[in-house]
């Protein structure tokens, strides 16, 4: 993986909700707007964006992907870095939007489109170096990392680097974290027997860590294993990243 160079800090940002952060993660969103709002930063959210293509474009509708591609360069035009609450996602609009428009009218725009992408956690370690006070009580957690987060952004680190920052958290590793979930997007409608045990494999390892909160930076996933775990009776909390640091950082 190729190291990323970051730009100095701007005073305002846009941000991308995600599908999964609107439809069934409000608060993670409002979370992840509300530290960055801490930070000195104002963050623009478009209220005109919608999918980032991914869905379409992992089941071989190219065309239909960059339709919705185009939207998003279109919605997200001004020169602001595009903050992304999701290794999933971001993934999708930094490495996959410039070869779907290679050879096009679009290359160039996606191209440095795709430049101004950062995932949620990487820009908060790198650009902004927050600083975070735990205000919580003490908590043992563990973390999934996300394929796209881990093998495509390379930002696990960051994440674990926010989260190592909580004095009052420890936070115990998965045996098996770089195992996907069985989420997948599709995947998991197309291969549901497999995804299911998958995230059977995933839950048994989240138990034996003796954690109380799993925390994961892609909603699919934490839909996907928290879903599982309480249709199998485990009564291990899940929070994304970004509203656990809220709610760290603020005494919630």
């Amino acid at each position: 993986m190729q190291a990323r160079n970051y730009p100095e800090r701007t005073d305002t940002v846009y941000f991308f909700g995600t599908c999964l952060m609107d439809a069934v993660y409000p608060d993670a969103g409002m979370a992840a707007i509300r530290m960055l709002e801490s930070l000195g930063v104002k963050v623009v959210f478009p209220p005109d964006q919608s999918c980032c293509g991914q869905p379409a474009y992992n089941s071989g509708f190219t065309r239909e992907a960059s339709a919705v591609a185009r939207k998003q360069m279109r919605v997200f035009a001004k020169p602001y870095p595009i903050i992304v609450p999701s290794g999933s996602c971001a993934g999708m609009m930094k490495h996959h939007y410039p070869p779907l428009f290679a050879g096009t009218p679009d290359e160039v725009a996606a191209r440095r489109f795709s430049e101004r992408v950062y995932e949620w956690s990487e820009y908060l370690a790198t650009v902004l170096g927050v600083k975070l006070e735990d205000r919580g009580d003490p908590l043992t957690i563990t973390w999934h990392s996300s394929c796209h987060a881990l093998r495509e952004m390379d930002v696990i680190r960051h994440s674990k680097a926010l989260i190592r920052q909580l004095k009052n958290v420890t936070l115990v590793e998965l045996e098996r974290e770089t195992e996907c979930c069985g989420f997948g997007g599709t995947f998991a409608v197309k291969q549901p027997a497999i995804s299911a045990a998958m995230v059977k494999d995933k839950v048994d390892d989240i138990r034996r860590t003796g954690a109380t909160t799993l925390v994961a930076g892609d909603c699919g996933c934490l839909m996907n294993i928290t879903g599982a775990m309480e249709h199998g009776g485990v009564a291990i909390a899940g929070k994304h990243l970004a509203e656990f640091l809220w709610e760290r950082t603020n005494g919630q």
